[in-house]
């Protein structure tokens, strides 16, 4: 089990956050935020299709909880990168009255270093390139890569966890088929 007890400092008044695994209990608070966050539109983006009908990988699935309020969550998807087994990051989202508070920072680490430690090669996302660069990812990586409908290519972003697992794949990101 991976947990992080995370103290910001310089900011009174916030409480303390746990970043912990995700739990089936916190599904329905889980929908709530990325809805808050992203809205019903979200569905019709080219990321869904490569998550429609597949669960995410649980191991690697965090939230961060103030007490017993749900207040941000990552979850990592499995996908084919060019017929190799990677991983789609999404949704990373963060309640809006906690953001710009590191908690998004800590659920990154958390989630980077546990597919790091099972040994997973890359992983991919369609995001803010400003805010994802942070953690290593470059646009340079998918460059050779598409993805299975309409995406903005400055918000395609690649990350490799283990050097060169796909510095130079091309080809199509699929779906895994459950």
């Amino acid at each position: 089990m991976y947990a992080l007890r995370q103290t910001v400092p310089g900011l009174e008044g916030f409480a303390d956050y746990q970043v912990v695994p995700e739990r089936p209990e916190n599904a329905d608070a889980i929908e709530a935020l990325v809805d808050l966050d992203f809205g019903p539109e979200r569905f019709r983006k080219t990321a869904y299709r490569l998550r429609d009908g597949v669960a995410p990988i649980a191991e690697l699935s965090f939230v961060a909880m103030e007490r017993t309020r749900l207040i941000g969550t990552i979850r990592f998807w499995p996908v084919n990168i060019a017929e190799q087994p990677g991983l789609l990051l999404g949704p990373l989202a963060i309640a809006p009255d906690h953001q710009g508070r590191g908690i998004g920072q800590a659920l990154m680490h958390a989630g980077l270093d546990a597919a790091k430690g099972q040994g997973w090669g890359a992983v991919i996302l369609v995001g803010d390139e400003p805010y994802y660069r942070r953690f290593g990812f470059q646009r340079t990586l998918v460059e050779n890569l598409t993805l299975p409908g309409p995406v903005n290519a400055d918000r395609f972003l690649g990350l490799e966890l283990i050097p060169g697992a796909i510095g130079n794949a091309s080809g199509m990101v699929s779906r895994i088929t459950p």
